[in-house]
């Protein structure tokens, strides 16, 4: 099957996309709101990107990325062929050559986006992730577990697999498959994913960067029309700053 026949194929039945990543994102922020109301009155005002304690409250912080994959994995099911047929799940060699390529270029893509907005903006403002150049919630983890090294390796996991895999899913799966079912270009549907990837962290300060690595990671789809491959590219975006964390414990 030649790159061409494989998009098609992933785009099949892709009329069920927007019902399956607006699902997911009903449900992301359905626990973020739940998480907010239960965790409020224990700590004075609960926020799932930030990590306040040790044990099982890691985990918890990242339920709601999660559940991101709930509604693409609940539309493949129910109207779809299964994960690997839906969204070539199964990497294949070259999805891991493509992906690891794309994920260096989104690394590299935040370093230097956020260097640069770092240069404009100074270092006077008060969002710690502003000369962050690493993704995501592992970045409020380094300090807050040591001593729980279990825990610690068990959130690292789930950046660098199990986040990836759901995250992409959401953005590169059905996202992508329902604008291409809608014969979209290709290049729109590749910087539609990356700004609403972007903006579903809910780090203004980061946007750009993160626009910037949605886009790096988006090419591993584009390149190889297959999920797998940009799985691989968030994994390796998200594998340096999993490593560091232990490193600065």
């Amino acid at each position: 099957m030649d790159d061409g026949q494989a998009r098609e194929r992933l785009v099949l039945g892709a009329h069920w996309g927007f019902v399956a990543f607006f699902a997911g994102i009903a449900g992301y922020h359905l626990v973020t709101l739940v998480m907010s109301f239960l965790m409020s009155g224990r700590f004075g005002g609960y926020d799932p990107l930030e990590l306040r304690d040790v044990g099982p409250l890691l985990i918890l912080a990242f339920l709601p990325t999660l559940v991101l994959g709930l509604g693409p994995a609940a539309g493949s099911h129910v109207w779809g062929q299964g994960l690997r047929a839906d969204f070539g799940l199964k990497p294949t060699w070259r999805d891991v050559r493509i992906g690891l390529a794309c994920g260096a270029a989104a690394l590299a893509a935040g370093y230097l986006l956020n260097l640069l907005l770092l240069a404009v903006y100074g270092t006077d403002s008060d969002d710690r992730t502003f000369s962050d150049v690493s993704p995501g919630p592992i970045t409020e983890l380094s300090g807050t577990a040591e001593g729980d090294t279990v825990w610690l390796v068990l959130a690292a996991v789930i950046v660098v697999l199990a986040a990836p895999v759901t995250e992409e899913l959401l953005f590169r799966g059905t996202l992508w498959n329902a604008m291409g079912f809608h014969r979209l270009p290709s290049w729109v549907i590749l910087l539609v994913t990356a700004l609403v990837f972007a903006q579903l962290h809910g780090e203004a300060a980061r946007t750009i960067a993160l626009f910037g690595q949605g886009i790096a990671i988006g090419l591993a789809r584009y390149l190889s029309g297959r999920v797998s491959a940009a799985v691989i590219a968030h994994a390796a975006n998200n594998l340096p700053p999993a490593v560091l964390l232990f490193a600065a414990r």
